[in-house]
């Protein structure tokens, strides 16, 4: 009775994490009922207690990966003081981030997928979030509307590539110190390079 008592327990936030660690390891296949509730210790009464089917445990997880890799981030950096600090922070943390296993599995599993009629609407509309909001931060420094997208999409894509890299190919990678050096020379030169406006007001007309 305790063991089932602990079963109820389980939140679907639990499933749904549990579901992004099965992305992480084996991309979308992997989530799949009886192995998740084996790796919960739950029964498939628990899941069904919170899902109907296998496409909503797809989408709660899709849910929470939004929730936590992108909401949570920008809610994060919007904590520091102006936008040229802000987008320093946000290449800071997720290239740092892309770094760590699972998250970079996470969403090299879920690029991979990226055609799958459950994922592409979620990866397409948190992908454009991810850029308009980069691109908003430019804007804010001065920079024109259109210029302000290229750099948050060569930003992006200069993440995105960082993040195949740590998944496929890590020893390529400058590691230790260099790795910080590396980190410092993609801020300067990719994210807020020399000739960026600072988004501080100029000198009042005389």
């Amino acid at each position: 009775m305790a063991n089932e008592k602990t079963r109820r327990r389980l939140s679907a936030d639990d499933w749904a994490r549990a579901a992004l660690t099965a992305i992480s390891e084996g991309g979308l296949p992997a989530v799949a009922v009886e192995p998740i509730a084996a790796r919960l210790g739950a029964t498939k009464g628990s899941f069904y207690w919170h899902f109907a089917n296998r496409d909503a445990l797809v989408a709660a997880a899709l849910e929470l990966w939004e929730r936590e890799h992108t909401e949570a981030v920008v809610e994060h950096v919007e904590a520091e003081p102006d936008a040229r600090a802000k987008l320093r922070r946000l290449f800071s943390d997720v290239t740092t981030g892309a770094a760590r296993a699972p998250e970079n599995r996470i969403e090299v599993a879920l690029l991979a997928t990226a055609s799958h009629p459950l994922v592409a609407p979620t990866v397409s509309r948190i992908t454009e979030r991810r850029i308009a909001y980069v691109a908003a931060l430019y804007e804010e420094l001065g920079v024109p509307p259109g210029r302000a997208r290229r750099q948050a999409l060569l930003a992006f894509t200069t993440w995105l590539g960082y993040t195949q890299l740590v998944h496929a190919t890590p020893e390529v990678l400058p590691g230790g110190a260099e790795a910080a050096a590396y980190l410092g020379f993609v801020l300067d030169e990719v994210v807020t390079p020399e000739g960026l406006p600072d988004g501080r007001p100029g000198p009042p007309p005389v």
